[in-house]
């Protein structure tokens, strides 16, 4: 019996130690080891700022009111609780392939029990007979010589840990849409409050317009062309008002739930800006994304199958194993046990089979296609980061002069309102620096959010927010 288990034992290790699945290599990046030297990223790589990936998500949207809602999203998001879901199966198949290594035990019991009246009995007494066996049972081990079902059990555990960066992108794409949803309801809120403060001014231009349109000092197309502005105010406020209730939708259907409204930003004045952040200067940083890191579990995978499919060409070797033992019972006596090893074993050896020849191209074609989207998935990332570096090297200077725009404007409207007030101008000079003035504000609050949107679109792009 010792030597049967010992021998079996020595099967087994030996079996679980051999796999016919190729080397595998990390493949090389294609991208350029460093990020553009264009001179919309000058200066961005550089930067001391600590790297996304070193940073939690809280440490780079530090506005508190921000954090709860995005707290209320990780909790509550359908979209990241599938993700989770997905995890837990993927690990629970990746448990059941596992499973197959190991021998499968059963254990079956059964039991008699019977009178044997005197008349029948050959010592001329009734007596009371019992009988009970137990057997135990491996049913179907196969020896895993050639690692069929170790590069199976490999595959399925790079699927579970492609999953699993697949929950950590899940969760990096839900905070960064949180944020960028959270500040553009803030910008449109504050366009809505510039829309209805731009009516009311525009309402009491109108009123002087008519009154001296009345009097006779003003002709009846300046009158409608102050009515004009009016209702254009009118329609950017309906607009806004449109706007910043389809932003506080969106914004609650990412949390899972209704945001309050005391954690909803007044403006983008309100709301503290994010972190600043460095991409460091090389760009094998990537490769820590998740996204990039769940395609690389896939090739991974692919990798195994391919041993999986080389092994479907050798034999296969089946060993059942059954063992016995019974008792009876006389008259409340027990009788002797015994005990029975049976060893079946079944080898099935392929000599022709063009399923197994398919099925190995397939493994193959499998391979190339995963290594083309981890590759693929690379050359996005970088151009994501790329992209984001050169709004990051620009967009300073485009809030500069964003701002320096609307002080000329206001000075511009401020002239031709007084000009036209002592009738050296005409109304129609009032209208364009009025117009202007307005659409510069609302120019400056664009560029302020593209401003702060890109750097937490660039926290994403670099890995950050998946811890």
């Amino acid at each position: 019996m010792k030597k049967t288990f010992l021998l079996l034992t020595g099967i087994f290790l030996f079996a679980t130690g051999c796999t016919l699945a190729p080397r595998y290599t990390k493949p090389e990046a294609p991208v350029p080891a460093e990020w553009p030297k264009s001179a919309a990223c000058a200066g961005t790589a550089t930067a001391t700022a600590p790297a996304a990936a070193e940073w939690k998500w809280q440490e780079f949207l530090i506005d508190g009111k921000l954090q709860k809602v995005i707290e209320t999203a990780l909790g509550n998001n359908r979209d990241l609780r599938l993700a989770v879901l997905n995890v837990e199966k993927v690990r629970a198949l990746y448990g059941v392939q596992r499973a197959e290594l190991f021998p499968s035990v059963s254990a079956v019991g059964s039991g008699t029990k019977k009178r044997v009246p005197a008349d029948l009995s050959s010592s001329g007494k009734s007596q009371t007979v019992e009988e009970y066996s137990v057997n135990f049972g491996v049913l179907s081990w196969e020896i895993d010589l050639f690692g069929r079902i170790r590069s199976m059990k490999d595959s399925a555990l790079e699927q579970y840990l492609s999953t699993e960066q697949a929950r950590r992108g899940a969760q990096i794409l839900l905070v960064s849409e949180v944020a960028t949803a959270y500040m553009t309801l803030a910008v449109d809120r504050e366009n809505l409050a510039l829309s209805r403060s731009t009516l009311e001014s525009r309402k009491a231009a109108y009123g002087l317009i008519r009154r001296r349109f009345e009097l006779g000092l003003a002709t009846e197309l300046d009158l409608q062309r102050a009515r004009t502005t009016v209702e254009a105010a009118r329609a950017d406020v309906a607009r806004y008002t449109q706007l910043t209730a389809q932003d506080e939708n969106a914004l609650n259907l990412l949390a899972g739930s209704a945001i309050p409204e005391e954690l909803l930003p007044v403006d983008l004045a309100a709301v503290m800006p994010p972190s600043e952040i460095s991409p460091g200067l090389s760009s094998e940083v990537l490769l820590g994304r998740p996204d990039i890191l769940a395609a690389e579990h896939l090739l991974k995978a692919a990798n195994a199958n391919i041993g999986a499919a080389r092994a479907a060409f050798f034999p296969r070797i089946s060993l059942t194993a059954t063992a016995g033992t019974a008792s009876s019972e006389l008259s409340g006596l027990f009788g002797a046990h015994q005990a029975v090893w049976s060893f079946v074993p079944v080898i099935s050896m392929p000599i022709f089979d063009a399923r197994t020849w398919s099925a190995y191209d397939v493994s193959q074609a499998e391979r190339k296609i995963a290594l083309v989207k981890y590759e693929k998935a690379i050359q996005n990332a970088f151009r994501e980061v790329a992209d984001g570096l050169a709004v990051q090297g620009t967009v300073g200077e485009e809030v500069s002069a964003q701002r320096s725009l609307v002080e000329a404007t206001a000075e511009t409207y401020r002239l031709s309102n007084m000009r036209y007030e002592k009738g050296i101008d005409s109304f129609l000079g009032v209208l364009d620096a009025q117009r202007s003035l307005y659409a510069a504000q609302q120019g400056l609050l664009a560029v302020r959010l593209k401003q702060l949107a890109n750097r937490v679109l660039l926290y994403a792009a670099l890995g950050g927010g998946g811890n």
